[in-house]
């Protein structure tokens, strides 16, 4: 565990657009900051997938404020738990960390109808690391 005694999650895929976004936002909601929550891409897109956007927004979640971000090694070395989402070779690996890799279909170039069964699925995986990581989930 990391020093806050807060259990801290990274999300990666490739282009931190789609799938790690809406990962970190259901973390970060559901864990109501009980976790320390990252997220970031190997190769980062300019903006966040205008349909990730907007089916989060359907949930609730605001994500139109973030932004791509890019992989570093000191973001996984800040984290206890790593969650890759289609990053290939391109995601760092340390002893000592937790490593989930979540198979997903990859939301861009699609519509909102695309998304909603994959950010489901995202909700649904979060709610269990949630509980595997002996945090409550709120609303």
């Amino acid at each position: 565990m990391s020093e806050s005694l807060k259990p801290s999650v990274l999300f990666v895929c490739v282009h931190n657009a789609g799938r790690s976004q809406m990962g970190a936002a259901f973390l970060a909601h559901l864990g109501a900051g009980r976790v320390e929550v990252r997220s970031a891409g190997s190769a980062p897109a300019e903006t966040v997938n205008p349909a990730v956007v907007e089916a989060m927004r359907e949930v609730g979640i605001d994500i139109a404020t973030q932004t791509p971000k890019l992989l570093t090694t000191d973001a996984v070395q800040a984290s206890d738990v790593v969650i890759t989402m289609g990053c290939g070779d391109a995601c760092p690996v340390f002893p000592g960390k937790r490593y989930l890799d979540w198979k997903l279909d990859d939301p861009a170039g699609q519509g909102v109808d695309a998304v909603r069964p994959i950010r489901d699925e995202i909700e649904r995986r979060v709610r269990e690391l949630l509980t595997d990581l002996g945090v409550k989930a709120g609303a």
